[in-house]
């Protein structure tokens, strides 16, 4: 059982010199136009306590690039020490930013413009195939980018919780395909797997070392929950059935008196929802989104069902049995394209489900990369041999039950930070973030 090789691209390093370069260049394309949509008055506000202001996300952009690239890699002397503090995400809870003495919209936006001018030059004078791990193969550039592009995520979901006039647009997804001839559910036939990995140049240290896991055969939905399957379970009176739910869900339901997803409400007989600023019916052939892990967990209940383990999700997703290995993706090694999954914000919205046929896995599951982050029934835990790479605060401070994993990614990840083996995680109250899920079941 093995995953599969080095990505062609990752090797030589003037590939990897380009790679790095584009990664890094179309991360901070998107964080100007997430940035440069909305006057200096919505970048300052706090949109959602759960949020910060736009504005800190740009600064701290800038300075986690400076911190680990300037600093870090080429060894040169702070460019603003005093605000290292102000953009510490572990020493200021996001509720509180609003109150820091922040750079101003134009001295953040000089500030991040500054560190990348330095930081190109120093990915351009910077040996990569070789020397200390923190540049083998650019992993610093790496992740540099797939930070930036984690916070576009996080920015990009403080655009949704604000109110006001629309300030983001774009394309509608592709529709999907053969409906009807699609199975409900697929089987994955039990045994060993190769899960995590130990090759991909990029990815983060809660994703390795590669292992053996041997899974028994289950069956998993061939794609995502849509919004009516979630209506069904609404209108059958599922929030007011205390069965469903998990202990701490039901005090959450029963507390905060929730009756639907996150930004849903029912007029005239009616179910609509808030989407970037734009009120439309509810599509029911959509996955559905901004769901809690608790949501997700009752739902399975309902269905008779449960959520697939983080390892299951995996598996579906990157067992080939044909061959025996993991593969990168899905569909197989290569690289994401546009036909292949919904990801980097080119639509503002999840494809309907059974999209993205070209995206499918070898057993038949498809919309696994994109569309909507998928919660899984596993605690976020570290991988056997596990080692904190570069530093403790990304992954090892949030090991433990408090956390759930979600796998796969969303129309709002950038393919940089998204892989078979990426994983996230948050607390299961969480329904801001842009989370669905499916289920599964034992033989």
């Amino acid at each position: 059982m093995t995953e599969s090789p080095t990505p062609p691209n990752a090797g030589g390093a003037e590939a990897l010199r380009e790679r790095a370069l584009t990664a890094l260049l179309t991360a901070r394309e998107r964080t100007t136009l997430l940035t440069d949509s909305v006057d200096d008055h919505e970048l300052t506000a706090q949109h959602s306590p759960l949020m910060s202001p736009l504005v800190w996300d740009l600064a701290h952009i800038g300075n986690q690039e400076e911190l680990w690239l300037l600093r870090g890699v080429a060894g040169r002397e702070a460019m603003r020490p005093e605000i290292d503090g102000l953009y510490d995400a572990f020493e200021h809870p996001r509720a509180t930013r609003p109150s820091l003495p922040l750079l101003a919209p134009a001295e953040a936006r000089s500030y991040a413009s500054e560190v990348r001018g330095r930081a190109l030059d120093v990915l351009e004078s910077t040996p990569l195939d070789g020397g200390a791990s923190l540049v083998r193969s650019g992993f610093a550039f790496g992740m540099i980018a797939q930070h930036e592009q984690q916070h576009d995520e996080t920015m990009l979901i403080t655009h949704q919780l604000r109110s006001g006039p629309v300030a983001l647009t774009a394309p509608e997804p592709p529709p999907a395909v053969d409906v009807p001839a699609l199975p409900t559910e697929v089987l994955v036939p039990g045994g060993p797997f190769t899960m995590g990995t130990s090759t991909e140049p990029w990815a983060l240290d809660n994703e390795r070392p590669a292992h053996r896991r041997d899974v028994p055969g289950f069956c998993i939905d061939t794609a995502p929950v849509t919004c009516g399957a979630y209506r069904a379970f609404i209108e059958d009176g599922g929030y007011g059935e205390r069965r469903w739910w998990a202990p701490e869900g039901w005090a959450m339901v029963r507390e905060h008196e929730l009756g639907a997803p996150l930004f849903w409400h029912r007029d005239a007989g009616q179910w609509l929802r808030r989407r970037f600023g734009v009120t439309e019916p509810v599509p029911d052939d959509e996955p559905v989104l901004h769901v809690s892990w608790y949501e997700a967990d009752a739902y399975a209940r309902w269905a008779g069902r449960r959520l697939p383990t983080e390892a299951e999700w995996e598996k579906a997703a990157r067992h080939d049995p044909a061959s025996g290995r993991s593969r990168r993706y899905p569909w197989g090694d290569e690289d994401p394209t546009p036909e292949r999954a919904n990801l980097g914000q080119r639509h503002l919205r999840p494809a309907p489900a059974g999209a993205y046929p070209a995206g499918r896995a070898p057993c038949g599951a498809g919309q696994l990369i994109g569309d909507v982050w998928e919660w899984t029934a596993s605690d976020f835990l570290p991988y056997p041999g596990f080692a904190p790479f570069p530093y403790r605060e990304y992954s090892e401070v949030f090991f433990g039950p408090e956390h759930k994993v979600l796998r796969g990614g969303s129309f709002a990840v950038d393919t940089v930070a998204c892989r078979g083996t990426f994983r996230n995680w948050d607390l299961p109250v969480r329904r801001q973030v842009f989370a669905g899920f499916r289920t599964a079941r034992d033989l």
